[in-house]
């Protein structure tokens, strides 16, 4: 039986709460023209970015899953979005940071082995992923964010993928560099909303919902991790057809995996105890 909808996660690691309105117009626009919804969810603690992940994919918090930082990761035992789209029969496809690929397929990550794959038995049918290896504050090893949402939209349309999510630092990575009231990091999240405006249509027009979102904010001074609205707190941009809470609702981070299997069409497992935020 065919999945209910297609779904579309984007991450954009590190982009708080207060720089989405003034620096990505494009997204601005869309629900300013009556065709996407934008709420405020705040992340789970720590708000580092490997908690972060590991929760949105299970619905989970880190004291759960058992992901307390970037420097512990294993496999979660819990199901997730992959394991669970995969189950009722879907297609799933991730591009993003290694750590993905860790915490939901296999540890630790071979680069030859695990930097691209095809397995149709998942929990991640297709992966194509990047390490940062060598990153530090004045080298960001980060991938293009055009070449990123190329590779997304050729999983949608070639590989035809049910659920997607791709993840990109180059926000997370600019604010450790240089913070966040900086030209440079104007300039980086106006680059980086006109590149996504350039893909948006091509994903709905192939029949996608979209979700954009960030993992957690980041203080002004480029640091996160800690119980603060600047570093827990973010944008999350809806595209599709389901009725959701009204625009003041503040979204809990670990509605995010239940919501993405309802829209699908999904089980929830009953590990995802809190309630999705989409119809």
């Amino acid at each position: 039986m065919p999945l209910r909808s297609k779904l579309l996660l984007i991450i954009l690691d590190g982009l708080p709460w207060r720089n989405w309105a003034p620096f990505m117009g494009n997204l601005e626009g869309w629900v300013q023209s009556g065709h996407a919804r934008k709420w405020r969810m705040r992340s789970v603690l720590p708000s580092t970015s490997a908690c972060c992940y590991a929760s949105i994919h299970t619905g989970v918090s880190p004291q759960v899953h058992g992901i307390p930082s970037n420097e512990f990761r294993k496999r979660v035992s819990q199901p997730d979005i992959f394991s669970e789209v995969t189950k009722a029969g879907g297609k799933t496809g991730a591009v993003t940071h290694s750590y993905w690929s860790e915490f939901f397929n296999r540890y630790p990550f071979d680069p030859v082995r695990d930097i691209e794959y095809d397995e149709p038995e998942g929990p991640i049918t297709h992966g194509r992923f990047h390490t940062m290896a060598g990153y530090n504050h004045t080298n960001q090893m980060t991938p293009s964010d055009y070449d990123l949402f190329a590779t997304l939209t050729r999983l949608v349309e070639v590989k035809g993928i049910d659920y997607g999510i791709l993840h990109t630092c180059t926000v997370d990575s600019m604010g450790h560099r240089y913070g966040h009231d900086v030209v440079e990091m104007d300039n980086a999240l106006y680059l980086l909303d006109s590149f996504l405006a350039g893909f948006l249509p091509r994903w709905l027009d192939a029949g996608c919902e979209v979700i954009v979102t960030a993992d957690h904010g980041q203080t002004a001074r480029g640091h996160h991790g800690g119980h603060d609205d600047e570093m827990q707190d973010v944008a999350l941009y809806y595209f599709g057809p389901a009725d959701g809470p009204e625009p003041d609702a503040l979204l809990d981070q670990l509605q995010l995996a239940p919501t993405i299997l309802t829209r699908m069409g999904v089980p929830i497992p009953a590990t995802m105890k809190v309630k999705p935020f989409l119809s």
